[in-house]
Protein backbone atom coordinates (compact mmCIF):
# COMPACT_ATOMS: atom_id res chain seq x y z
CA UNK A 1 0.00 0.00 0.00
CA UNK A 2 2.82 2.37 0.40
CA UNK A 3 5.10 3.54 -1.96
CA UNK A 4 8.81 2.31 -2.38
CA UNK A 5 11.86 4.34 -1.78
CA UNK A 6 12.73 3.87 -5.74
CA UNK A 7 9.14 5.12 -6.61
CA UNK A 8 9.83 7.78 -4.22
CA UNK A 9 12.69 9.03 -5.59
CA UNK A 10 11.56 8.36 -9.27
CA UNK A 11 8.64 10.96 -8.38
CA UNK A 12 10.80 13.27 -6.72
CA UNK A 13 13.65 13.56 -9.75
CA UNK A 14 10.53 13.55 -12.47
CA UNK A 15 8.43 16.59 -10.64
CA UNK A 16 10.91 18.35 -8.25
CA UNK A 17 11.94 21.88 -9.24
CA UNK A 18 15.60 21.22 -8.51
CA UNK A 19 18.06 19.10 -7.78
CA UNK A 20 17.23 18.19 -4.06
CA UNK A 21 13.37 19.57 -3.88
CA UNK A 22 11.38 17.13 -2.07
CA UNK A 23 9.44 19.73 -0.50
CA UNK A 24 7.33 21.69 -3.66
CA UNK A 25 3.50 21.18 -4.27
CA UNK A 26 4.62 19.27 -7.46
CA UNK A 27 6.45 16.56 -5.94
CA UNK A 28 4.31 16.41 -2.95
CA UNK A 29 0.89 16.24 -5.14
CA UNK A 30 2.83 13.48 -7.15
CA UNK A 31 3.82 11.42 -3.93
CA UNK A 32 -0.08 11.56 -2.72
CA UNK A 33 -1.28 10.44 -6.24
CA UNK A 34 0.91 8.11 -6.27
CA UNK A 35 -0.05 6.75 -2.70
CA UNK A 36 -3.90 7.24 -3.81
CA UNK A 37 -3.58 4.99 -6.33
CA UNK A 38 -1.89 2.41 -4.40
CA UNK A 39 -4.86 2.65 -2.37
CA UNK A 40 -7.73 2.55 -4.83
CA UNK A 41 -5.76 -0.75 -6.22
CA UNK A 42 -5.95 -2.05 -2.62
CA UNK A 43 -9.83 -1.27 -2.37
CA UNK A 44 -10.67 -3.53 -5.51
CA UNK A 45 -9.81 -6.43 -3.46
CA UNK A 46 -10.43 -5.69 -0.06
CA UNK A 47 -13.09 -3.57 -0.04
CA UNK A 48 -14.24 -3.66 3.81
CA UNK A 49 -11.00 -2.25 4.92
CA UNK A 50 -13.04 0.76 5.82
CA UNK A 51 -9.62 2.21 8.02
CA UNK A 52 -7.54 2.72 4.69
CA UNK A 53 -10.25 4.35 3.13
CA UNK A 54 -9.91 6.77 5.91
CA UNK A 55 -6.80 6.98 5.81
CA UNK A 56 -7.25 7.46 1.66
CA UNK A 57 -10.06 10.37 2.01
CA UNK A 58 -7.35 11.94 4.33
CA UNK A 59 -5.06 12.15 1.37
CA UNK A 60 -7.31 13.16 -1.01
CA UNK A 61 -8.38 16.20 0.47
CA UNK A 62 -4.00 16.84 1.74
CA UNK A 63 -3.78 16.23 -2.33
CA UNK A 64 -7.19 18.78 -3.14
CA UNK A 65 -5.36 21.28 -0.66
CA UNK A 66 -2.27 21.09 -2.25
CA UNK A 67 -3.76 22.08 -5.66
CA UNK A 68 -5.53 24.59 -4.38
CA UNK A 69 -2.57 26.66 -2.72
CA UNK A 70 -0.53 25.95 -6.07
CA UNK A 71 -3.43 27.19 -8.40
CA UNK A 72 -3.64 30.18 -5.99
CA UNK A 73 0.19 30.94 -5.85
CA UNK A 74 0.66 29.29 -10.01
CA UNK A 75 -1.79 28.59 -12.64
CA UNK A 76 0.62 27.39 -14.84
CA UNK A 77 2.22 25.44 -12.59
CA UNK A 78 -0.81 24.44 -11.74
CA UNK A 79 -2.21 23.16 -15.13
CA UNK A 80 1.16 21.26 -16.09
CA UNK A 81 0.54 19.33 -12.77
CA UNK A 82 -3.03 17.75 -12.91
CA UNK A 83 -2.11 17.64 -16.99
CA UNK A 84 1.09 15.34 -16.34
CA UNK A 85 -0.65 13.57 -13.24
CA UNK A 86 -3.99 12.97 -15.53
CA UNK A 87 -6.23 14.55 -12.58
CA UNK A 88 -9.43 15.62 -13.70
CA UNK A 89 -10.48 19.44 -13.31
Amino acid sequence: MSITAETKTKLIKEHGRGKDDTGSPEVQVAILTERIRNLTDHFKTHAKDNHSRRGLLMLVNQRRSLLDYLRRKDEQRYTDLIAKLGLRK
